[in-house]
């Protein structure tokens, strides 16, 4: 992740054009180390997210602005005290330090202007959102500092001070020749680790793709490199700085790996370059799914142990069961050691240990050795094999039934284990929690507890103009399926892989080729096989699908079906979201 000092410098200035003059209309606080501002003025409507998480340390506008908790927490509603209805007077940089301060003008209870200040820290490892007061004073932070352990320190009522500089020289403090010479001077280290130790805001992405520009070998070392070409190096990195390009860093998969102001070119022909019209729209698309998945891990954490042991101890008791079936294999052995026992009853004595008696049964009639009970008689020792042949038809029958029923329940938890990975919201999880509840897998919490309201299908507008439901989870597709979906309309479902039902709309019309490939790509989309190609979808009309009586939610049979081979795509995903707006 390459959010370093020349990455903000170009951000800073592209927020401070846009959002400077607005009002904070409204304040929300979604985690404990995020907040948005949502800002207005003429013509101007934008939620800011700042965020000082650990990994994702960032501010930037954007457009998924993740999910407000029901009570806001103290900061929110300190902020919402201080900041509510205030004006953004300035946003900006320390140099090109990873620090940002974003300036308000307000009024206090008293009806005077007040100046209070949010300073967002973007340092890895111990970002922050601190804010001041008008006399730089420390009001409420993220987080504070421990007195004891820190030589900063950051709590309410304490004067604020930037974080600790490291001893590194900045591009619009000092001349390129000084950068350069600087460089040079580290000697046998690899040019790269040289730029990163000499300049300020450049990070390891940056610092290869100055050294690559300098000399093409990242093996160089800095005394061998010339003076001239790092010069070179520097005027195009101080150009970027003030005239940066968004470019984010796609490998051959099209997956974001990186980001940053400059085009990328080290890598070759393995990755390639995707430039955005702004730094915002940048990262809010690349840290838009990273998050929803570490958002619903935080919050499905009880739901995902539970499918764990749930499904560790399907697997296992399917894996014993299996074992004792295959012991039931030898049932017959038992009928007929019963049967010779019988046919040789009057040359086997009482207290014999073992019958030797001619197989009948054997096409080459060979002797067989029977054990024996010493303790029974003939007779008993005979009835002893047939009950135990007895015994072994009933096993292998309720085996059977036992491992067809918890190789059903395996593949159900399967399909809840595929709802959560493609959970989104807090009422996605809740719907999965309904539905653990409804299937007695999980406890309610308490008396008052109370059932999430329906949720509504995903619609999208096929590119020809017919609508497409998909179900989110296993109550929503049987729901979709048998209540919702006329008898006409086409069902798609991966094959044989878990996924969501997806219901084409007919209205009485004939489906278009088009519409029948957009529907199945949706359900290979809203699957296991997300990131598959060529995934096989079945689709058959709604009538051919049913649900076997006593069947888990989501578990249909259906005949009469087609298959279509698809391969899903995020652009193409995006482009029928786009036709359902």
């Amino acid at each position: 992740m390459a959010l370093d000092g020349g990455f903000l410098h170009n951000l800073i200035a592209e927020l401070s054009a846009s959002a400077t003059d607005a009002r904070v209309d409204k304040i929300f606080q979604p985690s404990r180390d995020e907040l948005v501002l949502v800002l207005r003025s003429p013509g101007f409507n934008k939620r800011l997210l700042i965020s000082a998480g650990g990994a994702g340390a960032r501010l930037h506008y954007t457009n998924h602005a993740p999910e407000n908790p029901k009570t806001a927490p103290m900061l929110c509603m300190l902020l919402r005290k201080y900041l509510g209805g205030s004006k953004i007077v300035s946003i900006e940089g320390v140099g090109l330090e990873r620090v940002v301060k974003i300036q308000f003008e307000a009024r206090n209870e008293m009806g005077d202007t007040i100046y209070p200040s949010l300073v967002v820290e973007l340092i890895s490892g111990s970002a922050n959102i601190i804010f001041l007061d008008s006399e730089g004073l420390i009001v409420d932070s993220v987080r504070r500092s421990d007195i004891e352990k820190q030589t900063r320190l950051v709590a309410p009522g304490a004067r604020y001070t930037l974080p600790p500089k490291k001893e590194k020289l900045c591009l619009s403090e000092h001349s390129k020749e000084a950068l350069a010479d600087a460089v040079i001077a580290r000697g046998s280290m690899r040019l790269c680790d040289a730029i990163l130790a000499v300049a300020d805001g450049v990070s390891p992405l940056v610092a290869r793709e100055l050294a690559t520009y300098c000399v093409g070998d990242l093996d160089k070392t800095a005394e061998d490199t010339p003076k001239e070409r790092l010069c070179a190096a520097f005027d195009m990195l101080s150009e970027y700085l003030k005239n940066g390009r968004p470019t984010l860093l796609l490998n051959e998969k099209n997956e974001p790996t990186d980001f940053s102001y400059l085009p990328i070119t080290q890598y070759g022909n393995a990755f390639h370059n995707k430039e955005y019209e702004s730094f915002s729209a940048l990262l809010d698309d690349y840290y838009y799914e990273r998050d929803i998945a570490a958002r619903m891990r935080r919050q499905s954490q009880d739901i995902l142990k539970l499918l764990n042991v749930l499904s560790a101890r399907l697997t296992r008791r399917t894996a014993a069961r299996k074992n004792d079936l295959k012991k039931c294999a030898d049932r017959e052995k038992c009928r007929v050691y019963g049967e010779l026992i019988k046919a040789n009853i009057y040359a086997i004595h009482r207290g014999d240990s073992v019958a030797e008696v001619i197989n009948y049964y054997d096409e080459d009639q060979s002797t067989v050795r029977i054990p024996l009970n010493v303790s029974l008689s003939p007779a008993d020792n005979a009835q002893r094999y047939f009950k135990e042949y007895k015994k072994r038809c009933v096993a292998e029958k309720t085996l059977q039934g036992l491992i067809k029923d918890s190789e059903a329940e395996l593949r159900y938890i399967d399909s809840v284990f595929d709802a959560l990975s493609r959970a989104e919201t807090s009422e996605d999880l809740a719907a999965i929690r309904e539905e653990l509840q409804s299937g007695s897998y999980l406890k309610r919490q308490g008396q008052k507890s109370r059932k999430p309201m329906p949720q509504k299908p995903l619609k999208f507008f096929s590119s020809d103009g017919f609508t497409i439901f998909v179900g989110k989870n296993n109550l929503q597709n049987d729901e979709l399926t048998l209540k919702l979906a006329q008898k006409t309309d086409l069902w798609f479902h991966t094959k044989n892989i878990h996924g969501s039902h997806v219901i084409l709309k007919l209205d009485g019309k004939a489906p278009t080729e088009q519409a029948v490939l957009e529907a199945a790509t949706l359900a290979a989309y809203h699957s296991k096989a997300k990131n598959g190609s060529k995934v096989p979808v079945d689709y058959t009309p709604v009538k051919y699908v049913k649900k076997p009586a006593g069947a888990r939610p989501g578990m249909v049979i259906y005949t009469t079906n087609q298959t279509v081979y698809v391969t899903p795509t995020e652009e193409f995903i995006h482009a029928l979201r786009g036709n359902s707006q």
